[in-house]
């Protein structure tokens, strides 16, 4: 099994992620007390959401040319800042369309945060990538856990749920003082995969209009990192580019199915983190405050699943492995669903969080890995399919839930679970190779993984 070697370019690519987490899964619990303030309906509290995913559009279409001009690591940093200012403006406006500018200005930022840490990761990490990507996102969730709880304690303190906005300022000033201090970079490719990424592919491998930058994931290591946990060989350079001609856009089939895959994995967990409080309060009967606060069930689910699922990623194929993730979301939804008092509602929170933590980082690790040389462009375009998820789904469930009331709404998520299996088992035979007799095809998985840089001078 390959080891996952973690420097600190990795940990600070963790803590960027994790400080993202920080406001994303705080903003959920935070929506129904805006509405209760704003004194606005379900569905036009949802418009928050629908900020986001503007914001995620915007993030996504800045992120490759930002790049290209600056360098991930400072794309990353940008974004942060922009994150910072966002959020400050979020903490202290009142009126409805300045909280959704405010939003959709944290979401544009975000979104950079996002592809920065993904890509860097990718391209620093090369075969074990899957397992950083799942503990990137463990730390972002771990950071995540703290927020609903502080908001609850504010909130039943008398104070709202402002003051963690400051908190949220307060932690990206103190990573960056950090990095500045002990002079950490953030993750580059290793020398392994910066020397095959040197290497001539054939011209179609990078049609993307975004070219190639040296640290990249490079074409030799895709079908690595797809097959090495398991799953069939994916085609290398010249096949992968061959698929993304045929499906337009220079990035291959498998990666689209993903794409779509995350639109509606994302859309499962906006919905949970928007309006899965207001259940709380309507249906189990809890409190503003200790509903707020219970929201973190489903984050410390999703910390505990991506911890181990680390682990896993480095065991296990990644389209089993995200079934039996959905399958344990559709359990815990069931139990939280049919649960009329408090504790066995945050008991199936619980276990529909450690289903859920594996859903976003397997179908995005798959799909940068797929998209080869395009890595940068692939992860500005998966910006898009989290704009989808997080625009439409919780603006349709609060206007049902304006009808006949956020429990019943809630069965719109077990649609999702059920969509999100069916694209995860086309998805598995899209990554079956139709050249499989290759030498070079059958064999891509098993050659030795290169080490990531361990030296700080590669940070």
């Amino acid at each position: 099994m390959p080891r996952l070697t973690r420097d600190r370019a990795t940990w600070l690519a963790y803590s960027q992620l994790a400080l993202w987490g920080f406001f994303l899964y705080g903003f959920g619990p935070v929506v129904p007390l805006l509405r209760d303030e704003q004194g606005t309906s379900a569905a036009v509290a949802g418009l928050h959401s629908t900020a986001i995913a503007v914001g995620a559009l915007l993030g996504g279409a800045l992120f490759a040319p930002v790049a290209r001009r600056i360098g991930r690591g400072r794309a990353a940093w940008l974004g942060l800042a922009g994150v910072a200012v966002g959020v400050a403006g979020f903490g202290t406006l009142r009126p409805l369309p300045a909280t959704l500018a405010a939003v959709v200005v944290i979401a544009t930022f975000g979104m950079m945060v996002i592809s920065g840490v993904n890509v860097a990761l990718t391209a620093h990490h090369g075969p074990t990538a899957p397992a950083a990507l799942t503990e990137a996102n463990a730390a972002c969730a771990g950071m995540g856990i703290l927020a609903p709880l502080v908001i609850g304690a504010t909130v039943d303190a008398g104070l709202g749920w402002r003051p963690v906005m400051a908190v949220e300022v307060g932690l990206i000033a103190l990573l960056a003082l950090a990095a500045l201090t002990f002079r950490v970079r953030p993750p580059v490719a290793s020398p392994a995969l910066s020397v095959a990424a040197a290497s001539p592919v054939p011209p179609a491998s990078v049609a993307s209009p975004v070219p190639p930058v040296p640290a990249a994931s490079p074409a030799p290591s895709v079908s690595a990192v797809v097959s090495r946990v398991g799953e069939p060989a994916v085609a290398p350079a010249g096949a992968l580019a061959a698929a993304g001609r045929a499906g337009g856009g220079g990035l291959p089939r498998p990666y689209w199915i993903a794409w779509v895959l995350m639109a509606v994995t994302g859309s499962i967990e906006v919905c949970l983190s928007l309006w899965t409080a207001d259940v709380l309060r309507s249906h189990a009967g809890l409190s503003a405050g200790v509903a707020s606060a219970a929201v973190a069930a489903i984050v410390g689910g999703m910390f505990l699943g991506r911890l181990a699922g680390g682990r896993a990623a480095l065991r296990y194929r990644p389209v089993p492995l995200l079934l039996v993730a959905l399958a344990v979301s559709l359990t815990g939804f069931a139990v939280f669903w049919v649960a009329p008092v408090g504790w066995l509602a945050v008991t199936g929170l619980v276990v529909l969080g450690l289903g859920n933590a594996l859903h976003y980082p397997l179908a995005i690790s798959i799909a940068l890995a797929v998209a080869g040389p395009a890595a940068d462009k692939a992860a500005g375009w998966s910006s898009y399919s989290m704009g989808v998820g997080f625009g439409i789904a919780p603006v349709a469930l609060g206007w049902v839930a304006d009808g006949v009331g956020p429990h019943l709404a809630f069965l719109l998520l077990p649609g999702f679970i059920a969509t999100a299996a069916l694209l995860t088992l086309r998805l598995g035979r899209a990554l079956r190779p139709h050249d499989l007799d290759r030498h070079d095809v059958r064999h891509a998985g098993t050659a030795r993984p290169a080490q990531p840089a361990t030296s700080h001078t590669s940070i």
